[in-house]
């Protein structure tokens, strides 16, 4: 279980840091008109909030301190 948490700890930093750098982003489809069965839509490239990325460093910062100092028993 520790090394779980160490892994799940230093992905979730990882992950973090690189939404707060602003490199992740998704694709986004909107449908501007449609008429009958046809339609016109739009895919717009959208980033991923800040707040993301912090929370994932927050939360991977956790779990990584939290599988370090995890002693076996």
């Amino acid at each position: 279980m520790r090394m779980g948490l160490i892994i799940a700890g230093v992905i979730l930093l990882i992950a973090g840091i690189w939404v707060s750098v602003g490199n992740a982003s998704y694709k986004d489809t909107d449908t501007v008109a449609q008429l009958g069965p046809a339609k016109i839509e739009a895919t717009h490239d959208r980033a991923v909030p800040q707040w993301v990325g912090i929370a994932g460093i927050v939360v991977g910062g956790l779990l990584l301190v939290g599988g370090i100092a995890n002693k076996k028993r």
